[in-house]
């Protein structure tokens, strides 16, 4: 479904700040995988995202989702498939226009545009309906600004914009960490709930062992732009945080200590 082949990609090439972000990076993942991301700051995580949603492109490598290749598709093309919240709530959304035309903007984006209004009738209630699964009431608030949302509120709403257009691929990039803890566990709880209704392939990065061990069916940890251990359904259905920590540890040797606290 999602292919990621011997991809590289390097900052500050030739220069004295050369970085490699992301070393010979090859992953594969199922259709309705739901795939959680570990790492210290600098591991390629982002770099990761950036790749596959088409920010920036891989000095080598190629990329496949469903067999095409869209390693050098341009990001406005890839987005008509793939689906992104981000850690900021501030991001993924448009602060000066309506919730009911930030989700107008969202629902168009896989669909050939035309000239007709972009909310209808029909389509009004649409929204409402889907707003009603997040349990804030913003149903009842469509012609609120979306810069006038909570943080929690405006994530929640991103991440329904990203979801249900059904995309190929949704990536949620540490989507809860900028979040007070109650809103943190409702996004998580939205997340798994929209995932599992809809069936999304989806990526998650996030520094909470826990939450990587919660949710999703498989786990990958990445450190220096690479993929150093990827684990299975059934060994993460065992796995605990202590066992996990401990790998990170053995794998990491002395720098494992630094980098623990990145990860809890």
């Amino acid at each position: 479904m999602l292919h990621l082949n011997q991809i590289h990609k390097l900052f500050h090439q030739d220069t004295p700040d050369e970085k490699r972000a992301l070393n010979n990076v090859s992953l594969e993942i199922d259709k309705g995988d739901f795939v959680t991301v570990i790492g210290s700051n600098g591991a390629g995580k982002s770099t990761l995202f950036n790749v596959i949603s088409g920010v920036i492109n891989p000095e080598i490598g190629n990329i496949y989702i469903n067999g095409q290749d869209v390693t050098y598709m341009k990001e406005s093309d890839r987005s008509k498939f793939i689906g992104r919240v981000f850690q900021n709530p501030l991001a993924g959304t448009a602060p000066n226009m309506t919730i009911e035309e930030n989700l107008a903007m969202a629902y168009s984006r896989n669909k050939r545009r035309t000239i007709k209004k972009a909310v209808t009738k029909s389509r009004k209630a649409y929204f409402k309906d889907l707003l009603v699964d997040l349990q804030l009431g913003l149903e009842n608030r469509l012609n609120v600004k979306v810069g006038l949302l909570s943080g929690g509120e405006r994530q929640a709403l991103s991440l329904l914009m990203a979801t249900f257009t059904e995309p190929e691929v949704l990536l949620l990039d540490e989507h809860t960490a900028a979040l007070d803890p109650s809103r943190a566990e409702l996004i998580t709880t939205l997340t798994k709930e929209i995932v599992e209704k809809y069936g999304l392939t989806t990526i998650m990065i996030t520094h909470n062992m826990y939450q990587a061990l919660e949710l999703g069916n498989k786990l990958i940890m990445m450190d220096r732009g690479a993929i150093i251990l990827q684990v299975s359904e059934e060994e993460k259905a065992r796995l605990t945080t202590e066992e996990l920590l401990e790998e990170f540890k053995k794998i990491k040797g002395g720098n494992a200590v630094s980098d623990r606290t990145l990860l809890i």
